[in-house]
This record gives structure tokens, sequence and C-alpha cells, in this order.
């Protein structure tokens, strides 16, 4: 299983290689001595750091980086944290275009431990009503050729025309339970799965047997951590387990590491690689995101990522 359907755009000087639709927002991070509240009122830790974040922008910024080329949409308010992200992407020189939330930018708080794992608090300011314009998102649509859509709720009525006009898709679902309804929509109208093991190890096999049965997907990925990560394919009876590899400096943060898991997998894929290979350079790139601090605060580019993949190593090894 190779490709993506891309051959239409890439007849198009002036199209996508990728558009991602939502997720952008601004994110403090707190590090902290542990992920649990301690005694008293107050603790010290250290200086708090705002960071443009969220799943979208690290999808974005790490296909950007990769040499695809992007567009990024969403939503984002007339206010500070509007407009840090749009300084931000004017430094990084990524394509993006938004509609002005009355609603304001999406925030979240991220609790970091010092083995860089984390707990976020997302404030989900957007009602469950908010839709990106039709007329505002399909011009854009009709030039890409590939389009990963956030589970954030305001794309969701895209999938019409993202069928219609034979676009491949992905999604990622993060920690999915397997049955909220509101993920189950992205994952049975998606091509391309991912999602974390996080709240379905007892029921893994079954979750993404439902995503590849019930729903278009050609394949579909539940990212573990350190354990590696779990393969469904269309067509193929046994779900594959993959190691993950051996980390090439320190892990500091895992913030982004899903996002970057994503963006490397379906580059390769775009290339006509293995899935294997796929597989392997997801698990690179995010190992390489967990050893910067903060949110998606240094990518991975394509030499690098081909290098580091090709001298990869098993954990445990």
């Amino acid at each position: 299983m190779t490709g993506s359907g891309r051959t239409a755009a890439e007849r198009r000087t002036d199209g996508y290689d990728v558009l991602v639709v939502g997720g952008v927002g601004v994110d403090t991070v707190v590090r902290v001595p542990e992920l649990r509240v301690p005694q008293g009122d107050s603790v010290f830790v250290e200086p708090l750091r705002d960071y443009v974040g969220h799943t979208g922008n690290g999808v974005a910024l790490g296909w950007h980086t990769l040499g695809l080329r992007t567009k990024f949409v969403d939503f984002l308010g007339d206010d500070p944290q509007g407009r840090t992200v749009l300084a931000h992407y004017a430094r990084h020189g990524l394509d993006f275009s938004h509609v002005v939330s009355p609603h304001g930018t999406p925030r979240a708080a991220n609790l970091v431990d010092p083995a860089g794992r984390r707990f976020s608090f997302y404030d989900g300011r957007h009602p469950a009503s908010l839709r990106l314009p039709r007329g505002f998102y399909l011009p854009f649509l009709e030039r890409a050729a590939h389009v990963h859509l956030s589970i954030v709720g305001h794309n969701r009525d895209m999938y019409e025309d993202i069928h219609r006009l034979g676009v491949t898709s992905s999604t990622d679902l993060h920690d999915w339970d397997g049955r909220d309804p509101h993920h189950r929509t992205y994952a049975l109208s998606s091509d391309y799965v991912f999602l974390s093991a996080a709240a379905i190890h007892d029921r893994l096999e079954a979750v993404l047997r439902s995503v590849v049965e019930e729903g278009r997907a050609r394949c579909a990925v539940a990212t573990d951590g350190a354990d590696g990560c779990h393969l469904l394919v269309r067509g193929e009876d046994r779900v594959r387990h993959f190691p993950a590899v051996r980390p090439e400096r320190p892990v500091v943060d895992t913030n982004g590491a899903g996002d970057a898991f994503v963006t490397a997998f379906l580059c390769f894929l775009f290339e006509g690689r293995p899935l294997e290979e796929c597989v392997r350079a997801g698990a690179v790139a995010g190992a390489f995101a967990c050893g910067s601090a903060g949110t998606h605060t240094e990518f991975i580019g394509l030499p690098g990522l081909r290098a580091a993949t090709a001298r990869a190593v098993p954990a445990g090894r």
C-alpha cells in the first residue's frame, strides 16, 4: 500500500501537497516536579513559557519543515494570542489563512514532569456548532492533494467535499476511548487514522478493527509511547506491532511527539515507501520531538529524517 492519490494536485504548480485544517492555539507550559497536585495552595516552578502549539500547528509546521507544499487554515481570535500565532507563522514562512473567531484563540495549559511526560488542560472555547465557512475552505481543498483534519469539530462538515473531490485524508484521534461519537466521525471518514493507545489498551485490536472495517481507512495506527506502535492495514488480518526506536538525545518533553509521528509517517508514505519504513520514520520523528523543551519548538528536516531513519535502532537493543 503506497502513495496518496496525489496526481491531480501534482499537475498543478499552484497546488498544495498537504492542507491542514484546524488545531492552532497557544500553550502555556508549566514544568512541575510530578504530575499531581501537591499539598498546600502554591508551589514554585520554573518560569512559565507560552508557545504557539496544538495539534494542527505541529502537523503543519512539521510538513512545512519536511519540504512539503503546506497550507494551514483555521479559526483565530483577534486577540494577543492570535497576533502571536500570525507573527510566528510569518517568521517560519508557513502559508496560513484564517477566519476571525469571536470566541478568541484556543489555549491550553500543559503540565510537564522531569521525565517529559505531560498532561494538558485544553480550554475548548469554540462551541460545538461552529463551522468553517464552505466558501472559505473549498478553494484551498480544491488545490490540495491531501488534507489532514484535526478533531476540532468546526471542520467535520468538510468530509462530503473531500470525498467528492477524491482527496485523501488523515486525522489524529489522540487519546480516543474508541466510543466517543465526536472522534468516531473522523475515524470512519478518513483514509489514514492515527490515535494513541493510552485509553484503549485492553481493546486496542478491537478499536483498530472497527476503524478499518466500519470506515474507509486504508490503515489505522495506534502509537504507544515507549512501547512503539500498532498498525492494522485494510485487507490484513493481523495487527502488527513495531517497537519504538532508541532516542538519539535525552527525552525532556513529549509535547508534539504524536504530531511529529504523523507528519513523518505520511511524508514517507507519500513518497511510496514501504509501511515498515513509514512507521520507523514516524518513530524517529516522534523521538526527535521529545528532545526539545516546549511545544513544537524544533522539527526534523527531510535530510535528517532520512539519515536518522536509516540508522534507527529499536529501543532496548
